[in-house]
């Protein structure tokens, strides 16, 4: 797959600048380059599995990795203020979706990363920092994007809110070139953030979930809040106006929106 890859990021005028690392299996991508990164791995290391048997995304939630899916994980070390650091998780889930879009299915994404068709899930985002002495250090960005996950490998509460690309695109992909698109996007948004951090919130909201205006419930870390959906702030965070008038800024977490009002 390795040189595959990169003669499809070649095609697209992109070298890629750091090592493709390819492995049958791995518990996870992303633990396997944050091992990496301790040991003196260069940005833009990038690790891509066949199969992951303890994928995860956010609140800890585990991401189903059967064979034919897209699981990779890139290494990131951003000259940027810590002040924009909670803007990458936007800037890699707008570059997912852009990629998703690209491969020919009508992609959204939802605050913060999460990339749906429609109601569904197609594709996630998990990004994970390390900071040394209060600076950001690096940064984890793991992708998995379902390919050609059937709803017969997936659990059956899952099965009604997942999709793949070959369900919802309109033309034919691998995950070869799925993985092509997503890197390249990447680069994109994070050149993009490292210049103009202001363009990365514009450009998410542009791809964004119309929730605006709507209830929404949120889970962050042990919290559950409830509110309508305002928007994001200049950093990234969620805007979530509660019943009681008062305006929460939500950093991270995982949001759903509520079908009737409570």
């Amino acid at each position: 797959m390795t040189d595959q890859l990169r003669a499809l990021l070649s095609e697209r005028g992109r070298a890629w600048p750091g090592p493709i690392e390819h492995f049958e299996t791995l518990t996870s991508t992303s633990d396997r380059l944050k091992e990496m990164a301790r040991a003196g791995a260069p940005e833009w290391t990038v690790v891509v599995a066949d199969r992951q048997t303890g994928g995860r995304g956010r609140q800890g939630n585990a991401w189903i990795s059967p064979v034919g899916n897209l699981f990779l994980s890139v290494l990131l070390k951003p000259p940027i203020h810590a002040a924009a650091a909670g803007l990458l998780p936007l800037a890699a889930g707008g570059a997912v979706c852009e990629a998703v879009r690209a491969l020919g299915a009508p992609a959204t994404v939802k605050w913060p990363n999460d990339v749906l068709v429609g109601e569904r899930k197609v594709a996630g985002v998990l990004a994970e920092a390390t900071w040394v002495d209060r600076a950001l250090d690096s940064v984890v960005v793991g992708v998995g994007v379902n390919v050609v996950l059937s709803p017969r490998e997936l659990p059956p509460d899952l099965r009604d809110v997942t999709t793949s690309l070959a369900a919802e695109a309109s033309g034919s992909t691998d995950r070869d070139g799925a993985a092509a698109e997503v890197l390249e996007r990447l680069t994109v948004w994070y050149h993009t953030l490292a210049a103009e951090a202001a363009m990365i919130v514009e450009a998410w909201r542009a791809l964004s979930v119309p929730w605006w205006g709507r209830r929404v419930e949120v889970r962050s870390g042990d919290a559950t809040l409830v509110g309508v959906a305002q928007g994001v702030d200049d950093r990234g965070a969620l805007l979530l106006r509660l019943d009681d008038g008062r305006v929460a800024t939500v950093l991270a977490g995982e949001a759903r929106r509520l079908r009737l009002d409570r």
